[in-house]
């Protein structure tokens, strides 16, 4: 098999993670890359990676890179992502992937048109708990999905020039927390879902503070997706089942489920680590790469067109 060369850009919280625990038997953390070269060059030393660039077509020029795995503001992922699919490197990128559907579908048809792999950095699309949890489901065993509940509150600081909730750099609970709720919720659907109700609450930036969205597919089967970024809520997911539900604890991570059926029988599913959970993500893009078969990108192509949804449900109540 190749030995792949990885190269991150940017230098953020989420870049210094998938720096630490970087590990995959194919591949070699190669490049970063931030607009500072001082900042590049003290985060390729701090992580042992020989190539630090100051400017991010530097970094793409290189012909030893293979992957570059998109770690900068969400404001500026279309842009790098589209740069790096053109100077023929495949993409992984952190969530939200981009900020509307129009600008996914376009990155895909360039991605097919240079025989190119681009994925999301979802956690929930690549942790082996969900494809247990999948092949329980889907054995019949648990009956017809009726309901799932995704909850994600995490309380920041009230500051309007953090990204967070700054315009300017795509904040909003949506594009941070609310693309691993509602990633978890389409995940387990049989169809794709649409948007019944959705309400949002504005930061004075703008940005939806919080928001409560009712997600319904042909099948009948429906979800609650529920944001706050001033309320800290727990991440359970909930799954419910004719003869059962599903409960799992810290989703977005996941390595551990109970079932609970409706006689009072309980199971519980382990399966992966939540400390390897960005490894997993680099193993899948290598194994897509290989040519092995990943739904990875329609569930991210699900996810995405729900979220514009939303976006679009709350721009037509302000006008």
């Amino acid at each position: 098999m190749t030995n792949y060369n990885w190269a991150i850009a940017g230098t953020g919280e989420i870049a210094q993670q998938f720096a630490l625990g970087f590990h995959e038997e194919h591949s070699t953390l190669y490049a970063v890359c931030s607009r500072n070269q001082e900042t590049a060059k003290h985060f390729a030393t701090e992580y042992d990676i020989p190539h630090a660039y100051g400017n991010y077509d530097e970094l793409l020029y290189d012909e030893q890179v293979d992957i570059v795995y998109v770690a900068v503001p969400n404001r500026f992922h279309f842009d790098y992502i589209k740069k790096a699919l053109e100077a023929g490197k495949h993409v992984l990128c952190e969530k939200a992937i981009t900020l509307n559907l129009a600008e996914l579908e376009s990155l895909m048809d360039l991605a097919e048109a240079k025989n190119l792999i681009l994925q999301e950095a979802m956690t929930i699309f690549n942790m082996p708990l969900y494809q247990q949890l999948t092949a329980i489901a889907t054995s019949g065993r648990l009956g017809k999905l009726k309901m799932i509940q995704a909850p994600f509150g995490s309380y920041k600081e009230p500051d309007p020039t953090n990204r967070f909730f700054n315009p300017d750099l795509a904040g909003g609970a949506l594009l941070d927390i609310g693309t691993y709720a509602v990633s978890f919720a389409t995940r387990f659907m049989s169809e794709a879902p649409t948007v019944i109700a959705s309400q949002m609450q504005p930061f004075s930036t703008g940005v939806d503070e919080q928001s409560i969205t009712i997600l319904q597919n042909p099948a009948g089967e429906m979800a609650a997706v529920t944001l706050s970024f001033q309320a800290k809520m727990p991440k359970i997911g909930i799954v419910a089942y004719e003869k059962g539900y599903i409960t799992v604890p810290e989703y977005p991570r996941g390595d551990k489920a109970e079932i609970v059926f409706t006689d009072g029988s309980k199971e519980v599913i382990e399966s992966g680590s939540t400390g390897q959970a960005l490894n997993y993500e680099i193993a899948t893009m290598i194994a897509t790469i290989e040519g092995a078969q990943n739904q990875s990108l329609v569930w991210t192509h699900q996810a995405t067109a729900i979220m514009d949804q939303m976006q679009q449900a709350w721009a037509a109540k302000k006008n």
